[in-house]
């Protein structure tokens, strides 16, 4: 929650620093991207130091690395500034995800996976509302700069505390060969791994065209509401906070159905994925269409619920069909997939669109991009099955 608080706090301050500093709004979008483009750089080489080193104690010094850089923000006095201090916060926050899908992974049977990966996962939307809403206040009242050194403060307390969490044992990164003798991993038998799991591929993939519009909101839509209807900042961001805080609804429910419907339908991981994400284009692209209103905020609220349903089954096939040795590692391909071609670009691709046109032009290539994701998810679907098959068994245990 607080890395998500953390890294999107800025965006409702977007007006303000615009103001102050006389940035374009392609700039603007470029102070979240490069949160995503130091986490691009950086999640893969600490990934492995997760997987073979700890992961509750990597979580903690990320935690503390990325609470002090926010708290750096504040005291910036240019944009290079806040620009660097920015890609600090990406770098501290690079090996969280990997650490945390493996911790979670780690705790809970594969029939559970799906909830518990959406319940971790509903903290996503809840602290993105709340830095939406807490920059948007605090900006109003005490201006900009206080809202970093303000939300930094907590999220420092909590990484301490998990210096002191346990863990489970590193795993051995064997396999069992043809012959049936255990061989231990070499590279080649690490690239393997990946390389010939197709349904994990299609997920990397698919996660990334649904982050690109999950970013791309989470850094416009109060920008949408101030400018559309002329609200003012504060109540633009708490505004756009409601819709993606439902996304706290949406996360585990779509857990609970995924691991439900896996029960009669195995490769329901990624069939469900494929579905939620098409009803959430359609639903977007019908808001975008109405009039700004009631019930076009309505639809927005309906959407806000099944963007973020695709995450609990997506996550856990990241876990699911990767050599338990490997899970952190899989999921820092998948952050490094998504950042890459998802979080570090919709925030600029839409912010330069918004600098040629308007913020409902740029909003309007995102529906388009969901169903790009939704035919991802269901070709991954048709290989999940065989993958599973192929996937070493080992019983973790606590350190």
């Amino acid at each position: 929650m607080f890395d998500y608080i953390d890294r999107m706090v800025i965006t409702s301050m977007f007006p303000s620093i615009e103001k102050e500093w006389g940035i374009t709004h392609t700039q603007s979008g470029m102070l979240v991207s490069a949160v995503y483009w130091a986490i691009v750089i950086l999640t893969f080489p600490v990934s492995l130091l997760v997987d073979r080193w700890s992961r509750t104690k990597t979580i903690g010094i990320m935690a503390i690395m990325w609470s002090f850089a926010t708290a750096l923000c504040a005291l910036t006095g240019n944009y290079v500034q806040l620009f660097m201090a920015r890609a600090l916060i990406g770098i501290g926050e690079a090996g969280y995800a990997p650490g945390g899908s493996a911790v979670i992974s780690g705790l809970f049977p594969l029939e559970k996976r799906s909830r518990m990966m959406g319940l971790w996962n509903a903290s996503i939307p809840l602290g993105t509302a709340i830095g939406h809403f807490l920059g948007g206040v605090i900006a109003v009242h005490l201006g900009w700069k206080h809202a970093f050194g303000i939300v930094a403060i907590p999220g420092l307390i909590i990484a301490i505390l998990f210096l002191f969490i346990k863990d489970y044992k590193t795993v051995d990164l064997a396999f069992v060969d043809k012959t049936s003798h255990r061989v231990r991993m070499e590279k080649k038998d690490m690239v393997k791994e990946f390389l010939s799991r197709p349904s994990v591929i299609y997920t990397y993939f698919g996660m990334a065209a649904v982050v690109f519009v999950t970013t791309a909101l989470i850094t416009w839509l109060s920008t949408y509401f101030q400018n559309v209807q002329g609200m003012p900042m504060d109540k633009a961001g708490g505004k756009a906070s409601i819709v993606m805080v439902l996304a706290l609804v949406g996360a585990p429910i779509g857990g609970y159905i995924t691991d439900a419907w896996r029960k009669t339908r195995a490769n329901a991981r990624l069939l469900f994925p494929a579905l939620s994400t098409l009803i959430t284009a359609v639903l977007l692209f019908i808001a975008l269409q109405m009039k700004p209103g009631t019930i076009q905020y309505i639809v927005l609220l309906a959407m806000g619920v099944f963007i973020i349903m695709f995450i609990a089954g997506a996550a856990a096939v990241t876990q699911d069909v990767i050599h338990p040795g490997l899970r952190a590692t899989s999921y820092a391909i998948a952050v490094l997939v998504q950042n890459l071609l998802g979080s570090s670009m919709a925030p600029m691709i839409l912010g330069r669109i918004y600098d040629k046109t308007n913020i409902k032009t740029a909003l309007s290539i995102l529906p388009f991009m969901l169903v790009i994701g939704s035919v991802l998810f269901y070709l991954g679907s048709r290989y999940y099955n065989k993958d599973m098959e192929k996937v070493t068994k080992v019983a973790l245990e606590a350190a």
